[in-house]
């Protein structure tokens, strides 16, 4: 097939290069690309810009050293508040950061995606996101109104990684989730997108009852793997709900000496069939029940 996308997780990641501004779907603990994301931990690929409504692919990133600069609304795992190799990270000053209000986070999405420089918002005036970002300015409006806002500048992505149910050879996808929000917008705002998905088939059939679920035109996906489970430990539905108990571990992984040294080989290093073996395979993680929010 001419216009196939399909490649191997490591491919993929072997398109990006250090130093690049990666953008990542998904939020929170929420339809994570993590399998791309541990193909990611075990490439050389150091110094990146991190964007994203961070979950446990931007603490892991950060355990690796791999993220120079991270710009973000928040980075939780929803039922444990504060991922906690972001928060050491954070804490010892190894990385820069900007920290945003979420909706100036998304406008910063959709600027980029409008190929504009910025879009003009009312949120963060006359708050400490101002003062924690003194590269933000304000614009006055050019009507009669004269009215200031905060000019959120475009968030513009090298690449995006992304995680969705199902998509084909050619780049076309869907999503199923009551809470996809935000992806389309990430590939609109990259240069390249890198799509996982949980099955990949030849052609989709984009029907009309198909078509809602097509959240982004196939021409924005430069790449498409096929990734069973592929957003585990997160939640991905319908197909499967977060693994609260891997979850745990893992957070109880950073408060041991050589935690995430251990929890790399036994999880990362070995590569993503041993991952899924590790876990209990994909029967256990596709009967992972979907919270209820």
């Amino acid at each position: 097939m001419a216009l196939d996308k399909t490649l191997g997780a490591d491919a993929a990641i072997a398109q990006l290069r250090s130093g690049m501004t990666l953008g990542i779907g998904g939020w929170g603990p929420r339809r994570k690309p993590m399998a791309l994301v541990r193909a990611l931990l075990r490439s050389d690929i150091r110094d990146l810009t991190v964007v994203a409504y961070g979950g446990p692919d931007v603490g892991m990133l950060c355990a690796a050293g791999k993220v120079k600069r991270l710009i973000y609304p928040f980075v939780t795992m929803d039922a444990i508040p504060l991922e906690p190799y972001f928060r050491k990270a954070r804490q010892n000053g190894e990385m820069e950061v900007m920290e945003l209000d979420e909706g100036m986070f998304e406008w910063g999405l959709r600027a980029a995606g409008m190929r504009m420089s910025f879009l003009p918002t009312r949120v963060g005036l006359a708050t400490d996101v101002m003062a924690r970002n003194p590269e933000l300015r304000t614009v006055t409006s050019p009507y009669d109104d004269g009215e200031v806002y905060v000019a959120m500048p475009a968030l513009k992505l090298d690449a995006a990684l992304l995680h969705v149910n199902t998509a084909d050879r050619l780049g076309n996808t869907l999503s199923f989730g009551n809470d996809v929000f935000f992806d389309h917008l990430f590939a609109r705002a990259a240069d390249s997108t890198f799509v996982s998905a949980e099955t990949v088939s030849d052609h989709l059939r984009l029907d009309a009852e198909q078509a809602p679920y097509n959240r982004f035109e196939r021409y924005l996906v430069k790449g498409v793997v096929e990734a069973p489970c592929g957003a585990h430990p997160t939640y991905m539905g319908p197909d499967y709900g977060w693994d609260m108990d891997h979850l745990k571990a893992y957070n109880a992984s950073a408060a041991e000496d050589g935690g995430w040294d251990d929890y790399v080989a036994r999880f990362i290093a070995p590569g993503e069939q041993a991952y899924l073996d590790a876990v209990g395979g994909e029967a256990r993680v596709r009967d992972l029940p979907v919270p209820t929010f």
